[in-house]
């Protein structure tokens, strides 16, 4: 009889833990954060994420990095996103009208700059001057974001105009679905050149920046985020963590400048 008393024992045991766990896997999965991030950010938002996550261990943050454009879509077709920051205003705009984002969380996060890379071992010499030949200065492609579609291709084209160099340079252009596509084709040399973000630049050793492009020939690079009209409130505290003192240390060594 013992025994029997024992195994029942066990075996309530064993379903109350099962019960338990259960619940807390539940209550993990609800409590998890949707972050959606244009591809620039990825590591730095790595990085902030798994500081926060060790200061606040009864929820996970989920992260989903690509092309802002991406992103948008994604969100507009459904996706669980609590926090979006875009690379541009168009596509933060872009889900905004169509009544996805909280308005009133709406900030301008960060600001980034454009710059010309090559292989780390090209002898290409870039002057920024419309009076200089672009397209007779390399041989091959110049790789940056689908420019009809992706911030920093739309970015890199206007920089391109501000020269005068698109029209003659349009046909070799090779436009991505993210940045950070664009910088692995310049990595593996398969595009001579490249137009991206500084912060992208400088976290790869295959590249170096040969321009650096003024503010000037250019809209302003910002970064705006929100959070999504279904976020609750462990999003809400996760976004006014991305705006304080210790997150803009982090962007700051990642090369981007705070706006707040």
């Amino acid at each position: 009889m013992s025994f029997v008393f024992f195994d029942r024992k066990l075996s309530l045991l064993l379903r109350l833990f099962l019960v338990t766990l259960l619940a807390m896997t539940s209550r993990v999965h609800a409590e998890a954060i949707n972050l959606y991030a244009a591809a620039s950010l990825t590591d730095v938002l790595t990085e902030l994420s798994d500081a926060y996550q060790k200061q606040h261990l009864d929820f996970a943050i989920k992260k989903s990095f690509a092309g802002s454009s991406t992103l948008a879509k994604q969100i507009e077709n459904g996706a669980p996103a609590d926090i979006f920051i875009s690379a541009d205003k168009d596509w933060a705009d872009y889900v905004q009208k169509r009544g996805l984002l909280n308005d009133q969380t709406r900030k301008k996060l960060l600001t980034n700059e454009l710059v010309l890379i090559a292989p780390s071992d090209s002898k290409v010499r870039i002057s920024l001057d419309p009076a200089f030949n672009l397209s007779t200065s390399f041989d091959g492609r110049l790789c940056t974001g689908d420019p009809a579609s992706v911030p920093v291709g739309k970015y890199a084209k206007q920089a391109l105009t501000h020269y005068n160099w698109w029209a003659k340079i349009e046909t070799r252009i090779v436009g991505t679905e993210d940045v950070r596509t664009a910088l692995a084709f310049v990595e593996r040399g398969e595009c001579s050149l490249g137009i991206v973000y500084k912060t992208d630049a400088q976290l790869s050793k295959k590249v170096k920046v040969v321009a650096t492009f003024p503010a000037t020939s250019h809209t302003p690079i910002e970064y705006p985020g929100a959070l999504t009209k279904n976020a609750g409130a462990e999003s809400k505290a996760f976004w006014a963590f991305l705006q304080s003192d210790e997150a803009n240390a982090v962007f700051v060594r990642y090369g981007f400048s705070p706006l707040h």
